[in-house]
């Protein structure tokens, strides 16, 4: 007998991500007793679903309540689960905030822009889905990013090695000198709460994307909170704590995963 909920799972968990356009993968989107059951056993297993409107994949990833039993190590708490060092994880905050945060912004945009001009053709117009695709997300150059960021990140050789570390993982791709987007690297932070201590909120509008990425690498060489700490106070401005939210799918990447980029 068929299982769906459990297929799901289960490739979820092989295969890490899932495009939002995979059947079964659109019925936890828009099914709400498929999603409950979903849900359901991803919480018996200390797991939620990862997925984001904007984003154009899904995954799963760690329950708030089980951080504490996976990060909290020898009275320290790790900032992520794939060993990655300080270096590395001051690289994938700041690819995601040179990648993610522009790519958002045009998400947004283009979707308002296109319901302003239904709203003129048509009263009723349907609304469009949101655009996903990878046009919406911008490129960097390989080269720029070192020239700009590798005296702050271990030096040009540890920012190569790094950078093939986050493709292995599916956070970026790299081709011909230029890093894009990976399935994971719209999933690896939760979106609200780090864009909030990577933009400082109304400074948003003038921060630039080497300021962004100097904030990004304050923040990651910051001790991860826990999640009771960061339940108790919810830092408005720069502090030493942040909090990544590495799904949980990740940690099955090797690196000859056939998944990573």
């Amino acid at each position: 007998m068929q299982d769906p909920v459990a297929t799901l799972i289960a490739r979820l968990l092989a295969q890490r991500w899932l495009p939002r356009e995979d059947e079964l993968a659109r019925r936890a989107l828009l099914d709400e007793p498929f999603r409950a059951d979903l849900d359901k056993r991803l919480e018996a297993a200390g797991l939620v679903l990862r997925e984001h409107p904007y984003a154009a994949h899904i995954g799963v990833a760690l329950a708030r309540a089980q951080e504490k039993a996976i990060f909290a190590q020898d009275q320290g708490w790790l900032s992520n689960q794939l060993q990655l060092d300080r270096n590395a994880m001051a690289l994938l905050v700041v690819l995601w905030a040179l990648i993610i945060l522009p790519k958002r912004q045009r998400q947004v945009e283009r979707q308002d822009a296109d319901s302003a001009s239904a709203q003129q053709a048509q009263m009723f117009a349907e609304e469009k889905p949101i655009p996903v695709h990878a046009g919406v997300s911008p490129t960097l150059s390989e080269r720029t990013l070192i020239a700009d960021f590798a005296d702050k990140l271990g030096g040009k050789m540890a920012v190569n090695v790094n950078l093939g570390v986050l493709a292995r993982h599916g956070f970026i791709q790299r081709r011909a000198g230029e890093l894009s987007e990976g399935p994971l690297l719209d999933l690896a932070f939760d979106y609200e709460r780090t864009s909030r201590r990577i933009l400082d909120g109304a400074l948003s509008d003038i921060l630039s994307p080497a300021a962004r990425a100097e904030r990004a690498i304050r923040l990651a060489e910051a001790p991860l909170p826990s999640a009771e700490e960061e339940d108790s106070t919810l830092p408005e401005s720069d502090t030493d704590e942040t909090a990544w939210d590495a799904p949980l799918a990740m940690d099955a990447g090797t690196d000859s995963s056939p998944q990573g980029a």
